[in-house]
């Protein structure tokens, strides 16, 4: 244990002058951030061309679908009119499709699908029924039917789940949209088999959340005399039905074996689907050691990947760490020299492009290979020069979790670091502790901007795995069953008080922050203990009882496992929520807010707002026109950013 006035000379750069945390001089700038940053995500390949969308914040948080050849490097490959997004569950994900030359894609401004039939040609809208979304895009094997996961806003109530067949026309018409399957609450992930004949897929029900439990099924195709799917038949549920296991992602090997990942084990991992006659089982497939599979938020996720030669490409979380592994059929996983936060995507003349998230650089789009890891950048996040000095990189903290004996919570620490400035002799530096959202998410290690912008500024930043967290297995995300806002604030706190007793942090000067589920966690911790000086929350939730009446439907029963049932734990909701503990907080509160947002509405920050001014509690709103769950505009990020620092600065005194 270090001194209570020393500070890791790691991180005191050889020459650097002692400048007051908080006022580094950073080259993390708000302008870099907020303006010149892309948010990158979902990498595909079609054939040798590469496909990837970047959300541009300068363009009003626009989502560009981006192509890439050899021949022609990277370029936009739809006009600048489309926003490539999905409002399915709010979130979206899987907004388009590429095969064989074509492009399917959601446009967020219409809610439609739209086609694109050859490269460069002008897309061509296939659907035409007014509130009604499309996710999880995909082309079957002859590229003539798009299928997809609608959602029907049509009607009053609750949106109702389908899984749909757009059969393309020759021309220019609209497709010939085909109903295939409804029933379930909630529908994800078909997939269709090598030979066309079979679609495997993933369903649930109210009031289980995907990484609760599922269903895995299958059906046989039938197609029209042009080849396109037209029907479903003998649908078959193959596993979940006779267990509470979360089943996640089918995928289909090219010698038409379903593969699918369960959690049966404790942990996400894979299992092949063995049928015999008319019943089915999942067995388990040799996996290296980690839990392989993610919390189903959003729609195309890829955890892993069979490669055509046999075996898998997998993503396998250890010890709060991701592995990017080639698992070949038999014998033992080796390296995939990635840093994925997906899985490599395979191209046709043998390499793979990914989104490559190390710790130490900005994320990009890249090609390359297992054995030798990046060979080219497409695509980078910003332009970013910092030395190594620059980049805080993150420690693995294990701190005891209250009331549990032997138990290990886990968190990821980033002391300061800044090749221009180091903390004063005799000072520590001030903390923020990070509560991610979800509550099912985690903190995870590669570079970001929500650390570094901080870091830079001579902040430490402790990043927790609080209990319901994904990727330490079922037990651990289940230990926030009925004890949200318990649980997560117990944990947050522990993780604080650990590092406190490290004698790394100051700790007169703590902080805590998080956005949505993580912003209800700040508010609580708050409440709860005097450790923290400040809380921020953006579009944090405050009101249970609201939450759970005005949310939209994917979260509409999710406090059910996290509260209690709704109605008849209205008690427990009231008591849990910041609202009415609002009471209690002393420190300094920022609430960050969209003005659009349809997940946790904006009411609840200004209930919040008034509650902490009734209690006499310094509080500052700031609410964001135009913006939903989650903030998307240049303007808004800039804004946020120098008004949490502003905010930090006048409660520490810098």
């Amino acid at each position: 244990m270090m001194s209570d006035l020393t500070f890791s000379s790691s991180t005191r750069p050889q020459g650097a002058p002692p400048v007051p945390c908080g006022t580094w001089p950073s080259r993390v700038t708000a302008a870099l951030v907020a303006g010149k940053t892309l948010s990158l995500s979902e990498v595909s390949a079609d054939g040798n061309a590469v496909f990837w969308l970047e959300r541009r914040p300068a363009e009003k948080g626009r989502s560009v679908l981006m192509r890439w050849t050899e021949q022609s490097g990277a370029t936009e490959a739809l006009p600048a009119s489309f926003d490539v997004a999905s409002r399915v569950h709010e979130y979206g994900g899987g907004a388009y499709a590429a095969r064989a030359g074509r492009l399917a894609f959601s446009d967020k401004h219409t809610g439609a699908v739209w086609l694109v039939p050859q490269a460069d040609e002008q897309p061509v809208r296939i659907t035409q029924g007014q509130d009604l979304r499309y996710a999880d895009l995909r082309f079957d094997r002859l590229a003539t039917t798009v299928l997809a996961v609608r959602e029907d806003h049509r009607a009053s109530g609750e949106a109702k789940i389908a899984l749909v067949a757009l059969k393309l026309p020759a021309g220019s018409a609209p497709a010939e949209e085909v109903v295939l399957y409804s029933g379930p609450d909630f529908l994800s992930s078909p997939s269709i088999s090598p030979d066309g004949a079979r679609m495997a897929w993933v369903e649930w029900q109210h009031p289980d959340m995907p990484w609760d439990a599922t269903r895995l099924c299958l059906a046989d195709v039938e197609r029209d005399a042009e080849g396109r799917i037209a029907a479903l038949r003998n649908r078959r549920v193959l596993a979940g039905a006779e267990q509470r296991e979360s089943i996640l992602e089918p995928r289909w090997t090219e010698d038409g074996h379903l593969l699918s990942i369960s959690d049966r084990s404790g942990c996400w991992t894979v299992w092949a689907v063995q049928q015999t006659g008319g019943s089915s089982a999942l067995v388990p497939c040799t996996m290296p050691e980690g839990e392989i599979g993610q919390p189903a938020w959003v729609f195309g996720q890829r955890s892993y990947q069979p490669l055509p030669e046999g075996g898998c490409l997998v993503l396998a979380v250890r010890d709060g760490r991701t592995a990017c592994l080639h698992q070949p059929e038999h014998g033992q996983a080796t390296a995939f020299m990635a840093h994925a936060d997906q899985c490599p995507a395979p191209l046709a003349d043998g390499r793979f492009a990914w989104l490559e998230v190390p710790g130490d650089a900005m994320p990009a789009v890249v090609v390359g290979s297992g054995a030798q890891g990046v060979e080219q950048v497409l695509q980078r996040a910003a332009k970013l020069d910092l030395a190594p000095a620059d980049i805080a990189r993150a420690e693995t903290i294990r701190f005891p979790v209250t009331g549990q004996e032997g138990v290990a919570g886990h968190a990821l620490f980033y002391p300061p670091a800044n090749s221009r400035a180091s903390v004063p002799e005799g000072t520590l530096p001030p903390m923020i502790v990070q509560v991610h959202g979800g509550p099912t998410a985690r903190a995870q290690e590669g570079f970001s901007f929500k650390v570094q912008w901080w870091t830079s500024r001579g902040f430490a930043v402790l990043d927790v795995n609080y209990g319901g967290s994904t990727g330490f297995g079922r037990a651990w995300r289940e230990r926030l069953n009925g004890a949200w806002g318990v649980v997560d604030v117990a944990d947050c706190i522990a993780a604080c008080q650990h590092m406190v007793a490290t004698g790394r942090v100051d700790p007169k000067r703590l902080a805590i922050r998080g956005s949505s589920a993580g912003g209800m966690t700040v508010l609580v911790a708050l409440a709860e203990s005097d450790l923290f000086a400040a809380g921020v929350s953006l579009y944090g939730v405050t009101d249970l009882r609201a939450l759970a009446q005005e949310t939209h439907k994917f979260e509409a029963r999710y406090l059910d496992g996290l509260i209690g049932p709704w109605p008849e734990a209205e008690a427990v909701y009231l008591t849990r929520s910041p609202l009415s503990v609002a009471h209690k907080i002393k420190a300094a509160v920022l609430l960050l807010q969209g003005s659009d947002d349809k997940v946790v509405p904006p009411g609840q920050a200004h209930a919040m707002a008034r509650a902490l001014e009734e209690a006499g509690s310094p509080c500052s709103l700031h609410e964001f026109p135009g913006e939903g769950h989650g903030f998307r505009q240049e303007g808004t990020i800039r804004k946020a950013l120098e008004e949490e620092l502003a905010f930090y600065g006048r409660v520490f005194g810098f």
